[in-house]
């Protein structure tokens, strides 16, 4: 990245008013598996994440995250115990990405819309039209013949 991009972008990694504001006022105290650094202040108890790569706050790992919002307040690093054999990795959020999941129907898997208001009506309409043509009587005789036309 350009030395521009790094002053003026935020959404690719920290500005460089950001980094030299970790270097003076903070203390980094850890980094997780996937290269985030993390910061706590020297003064007061602000603690903060340096990204590596996008700012995706499901980026960053559960123990963390807890140490992030003060949950817990021994390092993530020292205090949990190691991980299970079954746990898995966390996985990024994938909302607005071609890997977000989509229902059976959504148009975005070659789903058809269709109104479902438009359905039921067409089927009220038809029910009735059954109705009338049965039974003849005076009342449902004066349900008028109405053509239904597919919605494309």
């Amino acid at each position: 990245m350009s030395i521009l991009g790094k002053i003026f972008t935020w959404w690719d990694g920290a500005t460089v008013g950001t980094l030299l504001n970790s270097w003076s006022t903070g203390t980094k105290v850890g980094e997780d598996s996937l290269g985030n650094r993390y910061f706590r202040a020297k003064k007061g108890g602000r603690r903060w994440v340096l990204y590596n790569g996008s700012n995706d706050a499901s980026r960053v790992p559960p123990e963390w995250h807890g140490w992030l919002h003060g949950t817990f307040d021994e390092l993530p690093t020292d205090a949990l115990p190691a991980p299970r054999a079954w746990e898995k990795e966390a996985t990024p959020n994938l909302t607005g990405s071609t890997g977000a999941y989509r229902p059976a129907g959504a148009l975005e898997r070659g789903g058809q819309h269709v109104n479902a208001f438009l359905r039921r009506d067409a089927a009220k309409i038809e029910d009735l039209q059954r109705l009338a043509s049965r039974h003849r009587c005076a009342q449902l005789g004066r349900v008028k013949r109405v053509e239904i036309h597919a919605v494309a």
